[in-house]
């Protein structure tokens, strides 16, 4: 434990997700012992992201006016949706440059642990998104985890009634690993993902 406004800052820093306490200190000593580290200018952005930050009406995106550029982009294929948990999904796959519709952003995964449903999610939105009849596939990217396949198996028994083609994102094995170091489940998923080669 260090003096008064020290740890408060540590504790302070400590409260992010994925920041433990040993990650908390050192961030607070770099900010400490580097000389020319701005601290306004890091009050004045986070200050400014709190004032003009907030999520596109249309998909959940983070945005800094009403609707966010992709969904204002008439480049964009408005019959292809991809259903990501959070806003930082968006980025890794438009990073890929591979898709080209539309996304939304459900704001989370279905937890019972947690005490997330599916009333806690914007599947209430998707579902208003799609009533209008432009959309024919939705591309569900939820995470491959315990969370995402079971909001993955929740929409696409939800979606299966309105007859829209539901597909979900392949996993399998990352590029440049070793089968030995692969787990069962990713192992089994890039059996079952498998095509043909010609």
């Amino acid at each position: 434990m260090y003096e008064g406004i020290v740890q408060e800052l540590i504790d302070e820093l400590g409260r992010l997700p994925g920041i433990g306490p040993k990650s908390a200190q050192r961030i607070a000593f770099h900010i400490l012992q580097t000389k020319n580290f701005d601290v306004t200018r890091l009050a004045e952005v986070l200050i400014e992201v709190r004032d003009k930050v907030r999520f596109c009406s249309i998909c959940g995106n983070v945005c800094e006016q009403e609707t966010c550029t992709i969904c204002r982009d008439p480049r964009r294929d408005p019959s292809l949706i991809c259903v990501v948990e959070e806003a930082k999904d968006v980025v890794a796959i438009e990073r890929t440059r591979e898709f080209r519709g539309l996304y939304h952003v459900l704001g989370g995964a279905i937890s019972p642990i947690e005490g997330i449903g599916p009333d806690d999610l914007r599947i209430r939105e998707l579902m208003q998104r799609l009533a209008n009849g432009t959309v024919s596939e939705v591309i569900i990217a939820t995470d491959p985890n315990l969370e995402g396949e079971a909001t993955a198996a929740y929409l696409s028994r939800l979606l299966s009634t309105i007859g829209l083609t539901v597909s979900r994102l392949a996993s399998g094995l990352p590029v440049g690993g070793d089968l030995e170091y692969a787990d069962e489940v990713t192992l089994g998923r890039a059996f079952e993902g498998r095509r043909v080669v010609t």
